[in-house]
């Protein structure tokens, strides 16, 4: 992020990822840089979660409400738009919706839809400079080593007083406190880069952006007891266990998506949430960062 070469492994992440902090700007990333086609490998086999929840859809609408003071040139792009959960919800608002994906699949899919799609890394030269309001990059960022490269795009593409809006695994949680280097966030070739309030902040100043706000909320109990389940399959020392499969923290009825659904319907347990999100967001230790910069 500061092109310091000034690193010191994390030896309890070393081995199995690589992970390295620079010393100078406290920057956290795998040191091992993935192959092409190690990549391409690992992302062939991505699963794609067919459920979209309605509070996710919710959580949508909320965003895009806060958005409208932005909306001039009426297009949004999302970096990385999975299979266009995001942008239909946009589109269904009246935005002319854009996005890229690395599959085939997901580009068909989104196409599908009436996204207009760019199938690789995002290509500057494919758009017209300052040509959006809106960039999003939901859980993204933490899959690539070149963060001043990508968000240098990102400046180019948004107009003069348009946003950016991040979200990505903040390795300040208190899962990755308690778990270390169990915490299945943590996880080559998938995970390159680990951000923390700090680190994201740094990054976005760096590049041109100022901050408008940045949050850690949320604690995933899937997560929690997936992470804490690999750890106990790795003491036990039977390597004839088989991995248990990525957990799916969106279905209809797994224990995150019942907890929030309790959370919604109950005024007094939607209260605690906040309250709950406000001392995470406080502390920097909740399990997701969220945060939205404007372009000078």
């Amino acid at each position: 992020m500061c092109r310091s070469s000034h690193l010191k492994r994390l030896e309890r992440y070393y081995a199995k990822d690589y992970l390295v902090q620079c010393q100078n700007c406290g920057f956290v990333f795998a040191e091992k840089i993935p192959s092409p086609q190690e990549l391409e490998a690992y992302y062939e086999g991505y699963g794609r979660n067919d459920y979209l929840s309605p509070l996710t859809v919710k959580r949508y609408e909320e965003l895009l409400q806060s958005w409208e003071p932005y909306r001039q040139t009426n297009r949004i792009l999302d970096v990385g738009c999975g299979i266009g959960y995001f942008l239909e919800t946009a589109k269904a608002k009246g935005w002319e919706v854009y996005g890229t994906e690395y599959t085939d699949r997901a580009v068909e899919i989104c196409a599908s839809k009436g996204i207009a799609m760019q199938k690789g890394e995002l290509n500057p030269d494919l758009y017209a400079p300052e040509s959006f309001d809106i960039i999003t990059s939901f859980e993204v960022i933490e899959h690539i080593n070149n963060p001043r490269e990508e968000m240098a795009k990102f400046y180019r593409l948004l107009r003069k007083g348009g946003v950016v809006y991040i979200t990505t695994p903040n390795f300040n949680s208190t899962l990755r406190y308690y778990l270390q280097e169990h915490y299945n966030v943590i996880a080559y070739p998938e995970h390159l880069s680990y951000y923390t309030p700090a680190t994201l902040r740094r990054l976005m100043e760096t590049m041109g952006f100022k901050k408008v706000w940045i949050k850690t909320t949320g604690i995933s109990p899937m997560r929690f007891g997936s992470s804490l389940r690999g750890k106990q399959q790795k003491e036990s020392g039977h390597s004839g266990v088989v991995p248990e499969p990525p957990p799916v923290y969106v279905a209809p009825e797994s224990p995150d998506e019942r907890l929030r659904r309790s959370f919604e319907s109950n005024p007094l347990m939607s209260v605690a949430k906040s309250s709950i999100n406000g001392v995470l967001s406080l502390l920097g230790i909740g399990d997701s960062l969220k945060g939205l910069f404007v372009k000078g």
